[in-house]
This record gives structure tokens, sequence and C-alpha cells, in this order.
């Protein structure tokens, strides 16, 4: 007659008293539970770090059906299944493992890329955090934000798979070309506030101080003037190194009476909502039904783009601002899912 299984609960002691260093003896005589019995599930911790049953793979009852609370995020499901098997009398495969892993919600997914922040920089983020905690959503009206993105004229997947037969590798409807990709870009610069779109001007291929000048005296300062004549409007840029130029600091001293150059934390492209803009004429691009084949249609398609970004779109961008910034709170510095 097969024995009674052990509950949560005691599993969960007998792992506690391990902890606390007594060995199997004691902990078998204590809780009165077979050491033989305490030793396996010890080991069980060891390995998976967790106490709980694993789930039934269905069909033939197994003893034990692999891992269930603590997943090696990175390892395969090759690998996974090895250590699961070490050290058991009977063995799953893999099949079982994938079965398992998703029924507990597991499923194999490329990570999301997300840049690494220096130890430094999460300082200066959670401080900018700490400092506008209490910024309402009027406060972030007041805020003009800006930045530079590039676009290309031809995208490429590099995940692309294709159904073939054997020795059909080479038929056309099988192939990807190399100038599939590339054939140039054009980078931007653009500017929007709570209370419209600002402008966006292309810049060709790259950005220097002088170039940048032009665009703060030319785009920046009249849009400043006319949405904040109270003088209490807040310009955002980020770290670039053309924005930190001293030409480009001595002309916002100069106009440091007409609005307010916000201090802006590096690698915070997740607490600049203009970030999300950029992948709407993105999606705007690739969805076009006829795809620009030069570097003027794609400005063109751009321009076009950007100047139909609906209101509600970009204010509700504004609106996530006290969330972002709460986020940057929660994650101590570190990176947030915006």
């Amino acid at each position: 007659m097969k024995s009674k299984e052990l509950s949560v609960d005691l599993r969960d002691r007998i792992i506690s008293r391990q902890k606390f260093g007594e060995g199997y003896r004691k902990i078998s005589a204590a809780l009165m539970v077979p050491m033989s019995t305490v030793a396996s599930i010890i080991r069980k911790w060891k390995k998976f770090k967790t106490t709980r049953t694993f789930p039934r793979a269905g069909g033939r009852r197994r003893k034990e059906n692999g891992p269930t609370d603590s997943v090696d995020r990175r390892a395969t499901l090759t690998e996974i299944t090895t250590r699961y098997n070490r050290g058991m009398q009977q063995s799953i495969c893999e099949a079982i493992t994938r079965t398992n892993l998703r029924r507990m919600g597991y499923n194999s997914r490329r990570p999301h890329r997300v840049p690494l922040i220096s130890t430094t920089n999460r300082k200066k983020r959670l401080q900018f955090a700490r400092a506008h905690q209490n910024w309402t959503v009027e406060d972030w009206k007041n805020v003009a934000w800006s930045d530079e993105s590039r676009f290309l004229l031809r995208h490429s997947n590099g995940r692309v798979r294709i159904w073939r037969k054997q020795n059909a590798n080479m038929e056309p409807s099988c192939l990807v070309t190399t100038g599939q990709a590339g054939g140039g870009g054009l980078m931007v610069w653009g500017m929007f506030s709570w209370h419209t779109l600002g402008p966006l001007v292309p810049i060709g291929y790259h950005l220097n101080a002088t170039g940048y000048l032009s665009i703060v005296s030319d785009h920046v300062h009249p849009f400043m003037i006319t949405m904040y004549p109270s003088s209490d409007g807040y310009f955002q840029q980020d770290n670039a190194p053309c924005h930190k130029a001293r030409i480009i600091s001595n002309w916002f001293l100069e106009h440091d009476n007409e609005f307010t150059v916000l201090k802006w934390p590096p690698q915070s492209s997740d607490l600049n909502p203009i970030e999300h803009l950029w992948d709407v004429v993105e999606r705007e691009l690739r969805a076009l039904d006829v795809h620009p084949t030069n570097l003027h249609q794609l400005q063109d398609a751009i321009l076009s783009i950007w100047a139909n970004i609906s209101k509600e779109c970009f204010q509700h961008l504004v609106e996530s601002m006290p969330r972002r910034i709460k986020a940057v709170l929660k994650a101590k510095g570190g990176q947030t899912p915006y």
C-alpha cells in the first residue's frame, strides 16, 4: 500500500530545520518522518529549491514528473531534464519536462533586450525619480520632450523561417538576399509636449553640436516661448555628446529666463515618452501598402505619419509619467518595463 504524501507544511518544516543545522536523524525523530523521506526532500530542495509536488504529465503514473517552482531560465530543455534525473530512481524524458513547464506557465521566448545600466547611473536615475515623485500630470504637462531616431529604408528580419522540401534550398522562394536589408536610412529629430506635437526635423545621418545648435535656435526656442509664454516650461533632452557641447550649454544659459532645461539622468530612454512615438512611426512605416524605395519617399512618409499621430496618443504618454517614475523607484533605479 502506497504511503500518504507529506503535507506542504511538513516538508517546509523539514527544510527549515535543515537550514538551522539539524541532521537527518534529529529531524526524522522530531517530526516522526522516515529518515529516507527526510533525505529525499532535502535532496530535492538543494537541487530545485522547492518542496512542492511535481505535476503529473498524464498517462502512466510516475513517482515524480519534473521540476516545478524553480526554473533556470537560461537552461535548455535537455539541461533541465538532465539535472532533474540526477539521483532519481525513475527518470523522465524531455517531453514530460516540456509538458510540466507549460502547465506551470513557462514558454520558451526570446529575452527582452534592455540596456545595461551602470551602478552610478542607477543612482542618478533613482535620484531623479525621488526628486519628481510628487510631480502630477499637470506638472508634466509643462515638459517638452525631444529625441533623435533613425529609420531604415529597408528592414531585415533575421528570425525569418521558411518551409521547404529537401534539395529545394536554392529555389527563389526559399532565398533571402542580403540586398533585402540596408539601403540607407534617415535620422530625424523631434519634440512634443502634452499640448501639441512639435516639429520633426530630418537631419541626415549624423548630428553634431553645430547642427544641434541650429535645431535649438530654430525649433526649440520658438516652440518653448509659444507653448510656455510664462517661462514655466521645461525642455527635456538626453545626454548625447552634441547635447552637452559647450556651445549648446552656453546658448541655454543665455535663454534660462525663458525656459528651464530639465536635468535628465543617463540611460533613461524608458522615462522619455517620445520613444513610444518613434515606435508608432516605425509600425506605421512597416504597415504601408507601398513601401518607400528611396530616402526622399522615406522622409515624406515619416513626416506624414508624424503629423497624423493623434492627440490622444501623445497626451496619454505624458499622462503615464507618474507611473514611469514609480516604476524607477520600485526598480531602485534599474530597468523598467516602459
